[in-house]
């Protein structure tokens, strides 16, 4: 098996191919979380190309940081890690993140994501779509 180097500079400056366009994943802006400090998200793929269905985002958190204990109501959410270390709190269960780890976290599931030796990044995609 190949391990891919550099897959969170791939991703970042990749594109996302949609059948009626193409969009340049370097050309989109990384915003500040509105309620957690450290925290940035880029939009790869928002629920208004996907009829609702799905988004896929690109989350940053710094070192040190978290994204603090929140809900998704009536959503699943998906994240893999890229690049970094940290953890994720679901419900009592703590799990590892580092590049290649994934978690499921069930709609209505509170959890919270650490940033802890590094900057923690990952892709976090959601049924139905965030926004």
């Amino acid at each position: 098996m190949m391990l891919v180097d550099g897959l969170l500079k791939k991703i970042d400056e990749g594109k996302v191919a949609c059948v009626d366009r193409e969009i340049n994943a370097k050309d989109l802006p990384w915003n500040e979380h509105p309620s957690f400090k450290g925290v940035y998200l880029k939009h790869l793929v928002k629920g208004e190309h996907t009829k609702g269905k799905f988004s896929c985002h690109l989350v940053k958190v710094r070192k040190g940081l978290e994204i603090g204990e929140h809900i998704h109501e009536g959503k699943w959410e998906l994240h893999e890690v890229i690049e970094g270390s940290g953890k994720c709190v679901l419900m009592d269960k703590e799990v590892k993140y580092q590049p290649g780890v994934s978690a499921i976290i069930p709609e209505g599931l509170k959890h919270r994501v650490f940033a802890i030796e590094s900057d923690l990044y990952l892709l976090a995609k959601f049924v139905p779509a965030l926004l």
